[in-house]
């Protein structure tokens, strides 16, 4: 998610809560059951599942390869080290 979040960032998350087209959140894979990530939500599958995809389209693996994402969170600020609210 370069430049938006990067390695090592802290970042605050909401958990529960619906997201919006545009909204960073944290995902899990079906095809990567173990590895959450963190993408711009894009648009809604009907099935509850989101079209994801990172900042960095050269260098992001996200729905373009793996396929709809489960959305876990939203990612509202990151807190470390460089503080502000994300959108």
């Amino acid at each position: 998610m370069a430049p938006t979040v990067r390695d090592g960032d802290v970042v605050l998350v909401r958990y529960g809560i619906p997201p919006s087209a545009g909204d960073v959140v944290v995902v899990r894979w079906a095809a990567r059951p173990g590895q959450l990530s963190i993408k711009r939500a894009r648009e809604q599958h009907g099935s509850g599942l989101w079209q994801v995809l990172g900042d960095n389209q050269f260098g992001s693996t996200d729905s373009r390869t793996l396929g709809p994402a489960e959305v876990l969170g939203v990612v509202r600020w990151r807190l470390w080290p460089r503080p502000r609210r994300l959108r």
